[in-house]
């Protein structure tokens, strides 16, 4: 019977005989084989007797090669782990070749494993965030449908600019060289593939809307783009979003969801990744006390996530958030990048990370934000001048969701939209929605790298997805 690393570590069944395939991480002293088949971060020590072994086998057992053991499992002799295999029977399914493969037993730069990104699975590192990332994706699925939502699929290519914020891949067939031109020069759309023209998806929330108000609850959880040109360790081309629609939410109501729902995900990796936390919360801890102690983190990675848990978050509104920034000392001693004077100001990572982690110090949402600096589908207040927006904060990230109670009013909508010079008729459906059966319904989004980010304490988000997508990059 085939068995794995972790299943092996757990066993108390002494003396009987197991196979296991895996990857060899190190070979000491022609006689401690450190095994690892990715059930775990811990390696299983294989020890062989080289007495009996053929010398041809030894010398094929390298770092990176994959091999299959059989053996006894024994109570280990050694220090760091219960079990061992003593091994009987070894046999070479890949080599590897020692001068050629990058990943050695040794401390690698962040930088040095992007440039092998097909490889760093094989580290410590990025097999524990990588098996954190599956097992918060499970506990987002399992959170929706255990809560009556439904699962959506939202289409990847669209008509439609869901943020208004224009900075989408273009999807073409047309000869990019010579595209068909219109009689005043443009390039003639109504020939490419769709008719029209069409990109990649910034957001599957206009669509999901529609099948909220239907199903009553959905939710999508897919890839999403942006063409923005942000070469930073918080931006992605390419990434992952959780989108829940909820008919009859009003703001509150969606607050409420999305606190819940982050706890419950986080309390789900806290009670299932024990092993790959822990070394994850030693990784961090260690590079907290490498950077200077006034930005070293009060908490370690295991404390902030307990500490999410166990705190409400705080509910601030956005005048109440400016007039803390405006009055605050980095702001007065113009510490901040970006100075806070006045209201309306669009708040930055730096201004959202003094409230959560030197002001509050918890988790916070802020809500009702300036209409100006949000995207239309937002309720507009009596005010006028604001939207049932909310952003919830986090330490160390800055918003992690956003999301708002959507406008169910057509007048309000549609003069919203002529406000900003958005045309009608390529919204013609969504504001169907507002003239058969209109009701109250609310939404947030959540990027999922941001998450995993927050989870697994990487500083940078291009560490906590297999293949990151960012300017200038696009390799594997």
């Amino acid at each position: 019977m085939q068995h794995n690393v972790a299943e092996l570590l757990q066993s108390d069944k002494f003396l009987q005989e197991v196979s296991v395939k895996g990857w060899v991480r190190t070979f000491r002293a022609n006689r401690f084989i450190a095994l690892n088949d990715g059930s775990t971060i811990n390696n299983i020590q294989c020890v062989v007797d080289f007495s009996t072994t053929d010398e041809s086998i030894l010398k094929r057992i390298t770092t990176g090669a994959a091999i299959a053991v059989k053996g006894i499992l024994a109570e280990s002799q050694g220090k760091g782990q219960s079990v061992e295999i003593q091994v009987s029977e070894i046999e070479i399914l890949g080599d590897s070749n020692p001068e050629e493969y990058p990943i050695q037993p040794k401390k690698h730069s962040l930088e040095f494993l992007r440039e092998n990104a097909h490889l760093r699975i094989r580290t410590n590192t990025f097999s524990a965030v990588m098996r954190v990332r599956a097992a918060l994706s499970f506990a987002v699925h399992k959170y929706f449908t255990e809560n009556g939502f439904y699962n959506f699929h939202a289409p990847i290519i669209t008509g439609s600019d869901a943020e208004g914020a224009g900075e989408m891949f273009r999807v073409s067939t047309l000869n990019h060289e010579n595209p068909p031109k219109t009689e005043n020069g443009n390039i003639d759309y109504s020939e490419d593939f769709f008719g029209k023209e069409t990109n990649l998806t910034v957001s599957g929330q206009l669509e999901a809307e529609t099948y909220a108000m239907a199903l009553g609850k959905v939710y999508t959880f897919g890839p999403t783009f942006r063409a923005e040109n942000s070469n930073t360790a918080r931006h992605l081309a390419e990434f992952w979003m959780i989108e829940p629609e909820m008919a009859f939410y009003d703001l509150d109501a969606n607050m409420d969801l999305a606190e819940d729902f982050i706890k419950n995900v986080i309390k789900y990796v806290i009670d299932n990744c024990k092993d790959d936390l822990a070394f994850l919360n030693q990784r961090y801890v260690d590079e907290e006390k490498a950077k200077p102690a006034d930005q070293r983190s009060e908490l370690s990675l295991l404390e902030k996530l307990q500490f999410v848990i166990d705190n409400n978050f705080k509910r601030v509104s956005y005048t109440e958030a400016i007039d803390i920034l405006r009055n605050s000392k980095p702001n007065k001693k113009k510490k901040f990048q970006y100075i806070i004077e006045e209201w309306g100001a669009d708040l930055q990572s730096e201004h959202e990370r003094f409230l959560v982690e030197k002001h509050f110090k918890c988790p916070v949402i802020l809500f009702d934000y300036p209409a100006k600096i949000k995207a239309f589908y937002m309720r507009l207040n009596d005010d006028g001048k604001t939207v049932r927006a909310m952003d919830v904060l986090f330490p160390g990230i800055g918003e992690i969701v956003g999301g708002s109670q959507r406008e169910e009013r057509l007048d309000v909508l549609k003069e919203k939209i002529k406000m900003l010079g958005i045309d009608e008729k390529e919204l013609w459906w969504y504001l169907d929605l507002r003239k058969f059966g209109t009701a109250v319904h609310s939404g947030f989004g959540l990027g999922f790298e941001r998450l995993v980010q927050f989870v697994t304490g990487m500083g940078n988000i291009r560490d906590v997805i297999p293949y990151p997508r960012t300017p200038q990059n696009a390799e594997f």
